[in-house]
């Protein structure tokens, strides 16, 4: 990761009453990635569970890096080198003095799903009113969230601050560093179970946003159980898909199956099937009209969006749909897509090709099962499985009249590229390390 900074100079000076000493060199970029290193740039040697960061400080020294930050220094490499007990500790804490200079609104956003797709959204929708600053791609955990907070410029007037957590107590060091103004858990479900044990864990952990907004506004989804139970300390705005709560919401599918939302008594077209996306314009709207958006804006702004590659993308290859859901993937959004692919209009065969579900733990099973059952539930018309643990998913599938489970790539794409008819619904799904967009490329793009 790499983000190059706009005021050397005053980001420099902020650096060093951190860390209490004298740079020789102003700081141009900050870097954790040593192939990614800059000329001017700040390193900081991070040792991971694979790798040791400091293990490539002379490479370091050969990119002209100013200086690096390090818990072992090397004598026989010549660079500044500053030692620190924990230097990704210390990048927290730099981020922590640069935020402090803003006072604007800073909107924290996590949650088990949907939280890249709701910044995303929320970013569209206020990108009017105000010069926003949000998180770029994955730049969401304790090494990235510091760099994205980097690049807040004084002509920012309001940040999206996209959290991600594996672990107990994720949320709650981000918020430290981040001091939000406003806050929104989209969900709570069973994601990343192998790093937090159990779902009530995940609420805790998620519930650390809200409990950071003593002074602020918890925007609360009651339409999620757990969420709805998390002890609010601040201002409370609730929102969801009944009537007891600030922003109550039906939605109903219109002629076309796209659905329409009424968001206390105002209308809300989404031109769109998916059910994930009318959700997050419910969580969205609920922001963005506190913020001062008009109703007729958010339609507007909720009318001309893109989904971002690989969530829920629909393409068309020689009249076969494609629904790309590629970017990652865990119990409750893959139940979500499979309720897109079956609420999907027109005629064709309904397909699901689905890989692997990482980072379960021993809910594995139970949960791969879940999607094999709810395929057979809606009784797809073929579903071909990939990986190790989507076996399962395979095993339980019923009345369901083509099924079959691969290991190798190319054999799935050799089965697809073979049995695909015109006007086939395909969709796509799988964790991030199952690089499901490989599929896609090799049945239609090879």
């Amino acid at each position: 990761m790499r983000v190059a900074i706009k005021r050397p100079d005053h980001f420099t000076e902020i650096v060093e009453s951190c860390l209490g000493q004298t740079l020789k060199l102003p700081i141009e970029g900050v870097a954790t990635d040593n192939r990614e290193c800059l000329p001017g740039d700040l390193y900081i040697a991070i040792k991971g569970e694979r790798t040791d960061g400091h293990s490539f400080l002379s490479s370091v020294k050969k990119s002209g890096a100013t200086a690096a930050l390090v818990k072992f220094p090397d004598p026989t490499i010549d660079l500044q080198q500053i030692k620190v007990e924990d230097p990704q500790s210390m990048i927290g804490e730099i981020a922590h003095e640069w935020r402090k200079q803003f006072d604007i609104p800073i909107i924290g956003i996590t949650g088990s799903n949907g939280k890249t797709s709701t910044k995303e959204l929320l970013f569209h929708v206020l990108s009017n009113k105000y010069d926003v600053h949000a998180t770029e791609g994955n730049f969401n955990t304790s090494i990235g969230l510091p760099l994205t907070l980097f690049l807040l410029d004084k002509t920012n007037t309001i940040s999206i601050l996209e959290m991600g957590a594996n672990q107990v107590g994720d949320i709650e060091y981000l918020c430290n560093i981040v001091n939000p103004t406003h806050g929104l858990i989209t969900n709570i479900a069973p994601a990343h179970l192998s790093g937090f044990g159990t779902i009530d864990a995940i609420a805790k952990t998620k519930g650390a946003l809200f409990q950071a907004l003593k002074d602020g506004i918890s925007f609360v989804n009651y339409a999620d159980e757990h969420i709805a139970n998390i002890k609010v300390p601040g201002i409370k705005v609730t929102y969801g898909l009944n009537a007891d709560c600030d922003f109550p919401a039906d939605i109903h599918h219109e002629n076309d199956g796209s659905l329409t939302l009424t968001i206390d008594t105002h209308e809300i077209r989404t031109e769109s099937q998916n059910l994930s996306f009318a959700r997050n314009t419910l969580a969205v709207a609920s922001i963005a009209i506190t913020l001062g958006i008009s109703w007729t804006n958010l339609q507007q702004k909720i009318l001309s969006f893109s989904p971002l590659p690989g969530r829920c993308q629909v393409k068309q290859y020689n009249s076969i749909t494609v629904i790309d859901d590629t970017y990652n993937a865990n119990l409750e959004s893959s139940l979500a897509a499979l309720d897109y692919l079956n609420a999907f209009s027109g005629n064709g065969r309904r397909i699901f090709v689905f890989g692997d579900m990482y980072e379960l733990g021993k809910s594995s099973q139970e949960q791969h099962e879940k999607v094999g059952n709810k395929c057979s539930e809606y009784e797809l018309d073929a579903v071909y499985t990939i990986g190790k643990e989507s076996i399962i998913t395979n095993s339980v599938l019923q009345n369901i009249p083509i099924n079959a489970h691969f290991r190798i790539p190319d054999e799935l794409i050799t089965t697809l590229k073979n049995n695909l008819q015109t006007g086939d619904k395909v969709l796509f799904k799988g964790s991030r390390g199952m690089e499901m967009e490989r599929i896609i490329e090799g049945v239609f793009l090879s």
